[in-house]
């Protein structure tokens, strides 16, 4: 799979590559003027393969309710294996995150379970760029492939999980708040999802867009529920856990 700062150069299509080119053809051009464009692409097919997951529990239990015990998700790829990696934890698990490969790519998504004022939220977190400057090149694109291919993390999470979401249904109705991470103030932000059984039922098919478009392609497939970011009380209280953020 090429990485999130790969350059846009041809090369030969593969189906598990980040991005696939194609040749578009431009009305009342030639052949010789075809327009390269790639295919945006995360965590291979846009489809959610469960055969691709591995998921491992790490000093968490599915019996035990987030509200009482701490849990993150650390979702990882990889381009050897192009399988996904979940951990379940009750902090990141920075093990997937160490190496040089990791730190250059930054396309793992990681999450927590907040209860805030009583009401349980899933939180999660996309780097978009910041810490080198390939990531501020492409950090359009980057926003635009998390949004499109955030509803197949989310179906990881769901899946992987799948027994604490069973024992406590409830969770599914829970709100997704996604935060974008970047240097670049246009893709710093927080957006809701809506509840989490619909924000992983999302669309997410593979979309052939120019550089061009993808700025001003709007992100239909995002739930708007129109609401505040819930804020923790200040203080020491019973409504609010944990009462640090894990992330």
């Amino acid at each position: 799979m090429s990485t999130l700062t790969t350059s846009f150069l041809p090369s030969l299509e593969k189906e598990n590559s980040l991005f696939v080119y194609t040749t578009r053809r431009r009305r009342g051009h030639s052949k010789k003027s075809q327009s390269i464009v790639p295919v945006a692409r995360l965590f291979g097919p846009s489809i959610f393969e469960a055969s691709k997951l591995k998921v491992l529990f790490l000093g968490v239990d599915e019996k035990k309710h987030p509200a009482k015990l701490p849990r993150t998700y650390t979702l990882t790829h990889s381009d050897i294996t192009c399988k996904l990696t979940l951990a379940v934890s009750q902090t990141i698990n920075n093990s997937q995150l160490e190496g040089w490969y990791n730190r250059l790519q930054r396309d793992e998504v990681v999450a927590e379970w907040r209860k805030v004022k009583g009401t349980m939220s899933l939180h999660v977190h996309c780097h978009i760029s910041g810490d080198h400057f390939l990531l501020d090149f492409v950090a359009r694109l980057r926003y635009y492939i998390f949004c499109k291919e955030l509803p197949v993390v989310l179906k990881a999470f769901v899946h992987g999980d799948g027994n604490l979401l069973k024992n406590y249904p409830e969770l599914e109705e829970a709100l997704v708040w996604v935060y974008f991470h970047s240097n670049i103030q246009e893709f710093n932000k927080v957006d809701c999802w809506g509840p989490l059984k619909e924000a992983s039922s999302l669309s997410s098919t593979t979309t052939y867009l120019s550089s061009s478009e993808l700025g001003e392609t709007q992100m239909d497939n995002t739930s708007n529920c129109n609401l505040d970011l819930p804020q923790p009380c200040q203080g020491s209280c019973t409504c609010c856990f944990p009462s640090t953020r894990k992330i």
